[in-house]
């Protein structure tokens, strides 16, 4: 199943929480992401810098940390999203302002906007969507094990069976290869490249995959 980009937030058995991103393109797959100064870029690879001129939506930041937030998303909503929070405005409120203010991509598929926001300190997250027709912001409490997930496509809305309970790892290099080939999302098509901020004392580590 083709499901797009995919955003998802989890906890392992041991307690660690973590943010994770993941491109699938059918359209873009000369992508990868890049990680510098503890955030992470998708950016054309080399020698298809050319693609930026025939979709200006595939190169964003996607993983940046605000204090205890660590915030996932497939485009330029992630910046205003983590300036709002590091400004102290609820996580809740700041994705929905900043996708309000972003609303979703003016392509030939009106692609969505999507986010994921996890904490370093206790197991809550939440996931975000604006859709042409929708936007829709959920917090979620966190269970040992367990990994929640939205994508671009297909599986659109924040819900409660959008999950996996197979989540595992030790580092943010797992957490990152687990939204290419774990659990369920082994079945999702066209991995690109991914990405993750994994919970680490009171912040986050990071790590990136490029397939």
């Amino acid at each position: 199943m083709y499901l797009g980009r995919i955003v998802a937030i989890g906890m392992t058995r041991s307690g660690k929480t973590a943010a994770m991103y993941r491109v699938s393109s059918r359209s873009f797959p000369n992508r990868e992401a890049v990680l510098v100064n503890n955030q992470v870029s998708i950016l054309p690879r080399a020698g298809f810098e050319s693609d930026l001129r025939r979709n200006p939506y595939i190169s964003y930041n996607c993983i940046r940390v605000a204090g205890e937030w660590a915030v996932a998303t497939n485009g330029s909503q992630t910046d205003p999203i983590v300036e709002k929070i590091a400004m102290g405005v609820p996580p809740r409120d700041a994705i929905a302002f900043g996708l309000l203010a972003m609303d979703y991509e003016k392509d030939s598929l009106d692609t969505p906007r999507i986010v994921a926001t996890v904490s370093c300190r206790k197991p809550l997250g939440y996931l975000g969507i604006i859709r042409k027709d929708a936007l829709l912001v959920r917090e979620f409490e966190l269970a040992p094990g367990e990994i929640r997930y939205l994508s671009t496509y297909e599986r659109n809305r924040p819900c409660d069976e959008q999950v996996s309970n197979e989540f595992d790892g030790a580092c943010a290099g797992c957490a990152a290869q687990y939204v290419v080939d774990g659990g369920i999302f082994a079945e999702f098509t066209n991995p690109v490249t991914s990405a993750a901020a994994f919970a680490s004392g009171d912040g986050f580590e990071f790590a990136v995959k490029v397939l």
